[in-house]
C-alpha cells in the first residue's frame, strides 16, 4: 500500500451537492434561506432538543453560550486542561477566568475529584468537553455541580450523537454547543449550533448572533437593541449540514466499526485506548491510543509518517500554552496523555484493509522497540 492516508476527510455525497446547487440556483446563499430553518428543526427533532440555532462555528457557539449565562468579568469557569483551545478562548472573550482542571488518566475527562479542586467562591460555570466523542458520566459529577450551583455548558463539538444512559449529549447542560468543522462527524465546512431547553436563553443567543437585533419582532429592521455579533450561518452551509444530518446514523455506525477494528487489530501490550463505562456511548470522533512512554509514541509516529499515514498528537494541554501558562503540579494526567498519545486515521471512508495495515505497522514498531 503506497497511497497517502490522511487523519481525516469529510464524507460528501450527491445529496450535499444537490442542496448546494439548489441554493445557487435560487440565489439564497447568505444567512437567509430555507435550509437554515430546516437544518435547525431537523437537528432539534433528531436529538430531542427544545431550541436550536446555527452559528458560524463551534467557537462562536461557545462564545454565545457563555454570554447568555450573564457571566461577569472575574467570574471563574472550570475548563478541562486537556482540550482544544476554543473553550479557554471563549471564556477569555467575556473577560471571565478559565480555571484549568486535570483529567482522569483513563477517561481523559474531568472527574469529581479534579473538578472540586478547582472550585472557589468565584466559580460560576463549568465547560464539559466530551473529548474525542466520549460523553461524561453525569451521575459521577452531578453532586459537585449541584453542590456548588454551577452553570453547565456541554461542548459537544467532538461528540454529536454520543449518549449517556441512552440520552444524547446536549440534553444535560444549561446550554450545549456543537461544531461542524470539516473534520467533524458531520460537517458544514465551517459552522456550529447552540441548543438549550430555556426559551429566554435561546432568544438571547439569537439576538446576540444577529447583531443585537430581535428577529422575533415583525418588521423590526435595524432596531438593534444590544451590542451583538454577526455569527449567522449561511444557507449554503446549512444545506450541506441538512444533507449530512440525514446520513449521520450511517456515519456514526461506521465510526464505531472503525473503533472495533482498531481494538481488534492492535496489540494492546504496549498501548491503551481512552476508557469509558457501560453507561457512556462514544461516537469515536478520533481513535486515539496511549503508549507507555513518549519515545514509543515518537517511533510509531515516525514509522507511520514514512508510510504516508498521517497522525496527530493529542491536544496540547492548556497550561502549556503561553496565554494560559500554569504549573504542571496538579495537571499531570493531561501532560502524560499529551506526550504519550496519538490520534489515528478515523474518517468514515477509511477501508478495513487500511485499518489493518495501519495496525500492522504499529504492532511491528512496538515489537522492534521491545527487542532493543
Amino acid at each position: 500500500m503506497n497511497k497517502f492516508i490522511p487523519l481525516y476527510k469529510p464524507s460528501i455525497s450527491n445529496h450535499e451537492k444537490r442542496n448546494v446547487l439548489s441554493c445557487i440556483k435560487d440565489k439564497w446563499i447568505s444567512s437567509k434561506g430555507e435550509f437554515v430553518r430546516k437544518f435547525e428543526n431537523s437537528f432539534k427533532e433528531k436529538f430531542k432538543y427544545k431550541f436550536a440555532t446555527v452559528t458560524t462555528n463551534g467557537t462562536t457557539a461557545l462564545h454565545l453560550a457563555l454570554l447568555a449565562l450573564n457571566l461577569k468579568k472575574g467570574d471563574e469557569v472550570i475548563v478541562p486542561n486537556l482540550t482544544y483551545i476554543s473553550a479557554c478562548n471563549a471564556v477569555s472573550y467575556i473577560n471571565a477566568k478559565p480555571i484549568l482542571a486535570d483529567v482522569n488518566k483513563d477517561t481523559w475527562l474531568m472527574d469529581e475529584k479534579t473538578i472540586e479542586k478547582c472550585v472557589s467562591k468565584r466559580t460560576k460555570a463549568i465547560v464539559l468537553v466530551h473529548l474525542y466523542g466520549l460523553p461524561y458520566n453525569f451521575d459521577m459529577i452531578k453532586r459537585i455541580i449541584n453542590k456548588y450551583k454551577l452553570k453547565v455548558i456541554e461542548d459537544c463539538a467532538e461528540a454529536i450523537g454520543s449518549k449517556y444512559k441512552n440520552r444524547y449529549v446536549g440534553n444535560f447542560g444549561d446550554i450545549s454547543t456543537f461544531s461542524f468543522y470539516g473534520n467533524k462527524t458531520i460537517t458544514t465546512g465551517e459552522g456550529g449550533m447552540v441548543v438549550t431547553k430555556n426559551k429566554k436563553i435561546y432568544e438571547k443567543i439569537v439576538k446576540l448572533k444577529s447583531q443585537g437585533l430581535d428577529i422575533f419582532k415583525k418588521n423590526n429592521y435595524y432596531n438593534h437593541e444590544v451590542i451583538g455579533y454577526n455569527y449567522r450561518m449561511t444557507n449554503i452551509c446549512a444545506a450541506i449540514g441538512l444533507a449530512q444530518l440525514g446520513r449521520i446514523d450511517s456515519l456514526i455506525k461506521r465510526k464505531k466499526e472503525i473503533n472495533k477494528l482498531y481494538n481488534k487489530f492492535l496489540d494492546t501490550s504496549n498501548l491503551t485506548f481512552q476508557q469509558s463505562d457501560k453507561h457512556c456511548s462514544s461516537t469515536y470522533w478520533l481513535i486515539n491510543v496511549l503508549f507507555k512512554n513518549d519515545q514509543i509514541r515518537k517511533n510509531v509516529e515516525k514509522k507511520l509518517s514514512l508510510k504516508k499515514i498521517e497522525t496527530r498528537p493529542i491536544f496540547v494541554p492548556m497550561n502549556k500554552l503561553k496565554m494560559y501558562k500554569k504549573s504542571d503540579v496538579n495537571l499531570k494526567n493531561s501532560i502524560n496523555i499529551h506526550f504519550n498519545g496519538l490520534s489515528l486515521p478515523s474518517y468514515p471512508e477509511l477501508k478495513n484493509e487500511e485499518i489493518r495495515y495501519i495496525s500492522l505497522i504499529i504492532n511491528k514498531t512496538l515489537k522492534l522497540y521491545d527487542s532493543k
